[in-house]
């Protein structure tokens, strides 16, 4: 039996403001047909369906177009888990109708496991598959605050919690195995970071339990799984160095930091307790590409592009000693006329020039960023007496910030 694992879509997220609905839809597309040609039986989504709990109308008409075309296609079943992007309750609003299409949906844990374990048939209605589906866990799912607890006391809570409920699920599973009388196999998913796991720049991965990351190892799964899909990292990777515990990484590059990274999916075949996995390159459906160095250097590797025709997306860090005031308006002049886009400036001689304001053995990693705007103000001469109406602006933009990336997740 061929199954594939897959995670980490987050279909509607921008870069820098820019849409990426067309890549979406192609890679969807994509999908189908490696379905279709590598015989896919089983379709495992472990999280991150939706890059907001709220997806926009063309987010969601991506979805369900891509769940209605798989459900006729050679795939027999699709099961999706919730991640920390995607909001419980939307996931499963259309959940029974969706089962109707073999297309299994798990939002939210519930009181009992069993809720958790699919029991998914073949075309002749034989048991051939158990997958124990847990999504996204919640702090508030598997531990109960207490007053005057130490963050000690709340990072074993976390640990214990987790532990607790893929124990609980694997257990549900098993029994769930005798009780159907045939040796299946038993699959896991699950969406959490899990410890040495690898992140790049910009993909805009966060750790999920404070504290407790470093904690969090392929111990946490049953014995009992004979393949483990997870999602919330987007490089692709094994957990423990166990090639039957792996992330799928994201199908897209999130940041310009993994524009250098090969996407895949996971195909995984299932013959008994024999497993073997094999990555399937996704393919590149808009390039993005970081330059970096002196203006020489972007003008020179700007000219590669244009001459080849590119279409790229660009990310510019201007790294060179002379200080430029118009490098917007050269770097659209010499994009001008092409397909390519350049998403995002950056340019470090301000943030040098603020440290030269700081001590020798001081660096930027030494600030924080109410430290670094105040060096800022100091820089461009900007008066006292308006320095606390600017600062309290940019905390009160702080807080904003933070609280749109506590309800996104």
């Amino acid at each position: 039996m061929n199954i594939l694992h897959t995670s980490d879509w987050h279909i509607g997220r921008s870069l820098y403001g820019k849409k990426r609905y067309a890549e979406f839809d192609a890679f969807l597309t994509w999908l189908l047909t490696t379905i279709q040609d590598h015989s896919i039986r089983v379709l495992l989504v472990a999280g991150d369906i939706f890059d907001s709990s709220t997806p926009s109308n063309r987010a969601q008409s991506l979805y369900y177009s891509f769940l209605y075309r798989v459900a006729a296609s050679s795939c027999r079943h699709v099961v999706i888990i919730a991640g920390n992007h995607d909001s419980p309750s939307f996931l499963n609003a259309p959940k029974e109708l969706l089962k109707a299409l073999d297309i299994h949906v798990i939002g939210n844990i519930t009181d009992d496991p069993e809720d958790e374990v699919l029991v998914l048939y073949d075309d002749q209605d034989v048991p051939e598959l158990l997958v124990c589906a847990v999504p996204y866990l919640r702090d508030r799912d598997i531990r109960v605050a207490e007053a005057g607890e130490s963050i000690e006391d709340k990072e074993q809570k976390l640990l214990d919690g987790l532990h607790r409920q893929y124990a609980a699920v694997a257990a549900a599973a098993l029994q769930k195995r005798r009780q159907l009388g045939a040796d299946i196999p038993i699959v896991g998913m699950g969406h959490l970071f899990t410890s040495g796991g690898k992140t790049v720049d910009g993909d805009g991965v966060r750790e999920l339990y404070i504290g407790s990351l470093a904690h969090v190892t392929a111990r946490i799964f049953p014995p009992c799984f004979t393949y483990v899909a997870l999602g919330h990292l987007h490089v692709p990777q094994m957990v423990g160095g166990l090639e039957t515990i792996r992330y799928s990484g994201s199908p897209l590059p999130m940041g310009f930091g993994e524009a250098q990274h090969q996407k895949s999916v996971c195909r995984v075949a299932c013959n008994g307790s024999a497993v073997s996995v094999q990555l399937i390159d996704v393919p590149v459906l808009q390039k993005l590409e970081q330059i970096r160095g002196d203006w020489s250097t972007i003008q020179s590797r700007i000219m590669q592009l244009v001459a080849a025709d590119s279409r790229a997306w660009l990310e510019v860090i201007y790294e060179g000693d002379e200080v430029i005031g118009d490098l917007r308006e050269r770097l659209q002049r010499a994009v001008a006329g092409t397909e390519m886009g350049i998403l995002r400036i950056k340019n470090t001689r301000v943030f040098e020039q603020v440290l030269r304001q700081t001590a020798a053995q001081e660096t930027l990693d030494d600030l924080n960023a109410e430290e670094v705007f105040v060096r800022c103000l100091e820089m461009h001469g900007v008066a006292e007496e308006q320095r606390p109406e600017l600062l309290r602006t940019y905390r009160e933009t702080l807080l904003s910030l933070a609280e749109d990336d506590v309800q996104a997740e």
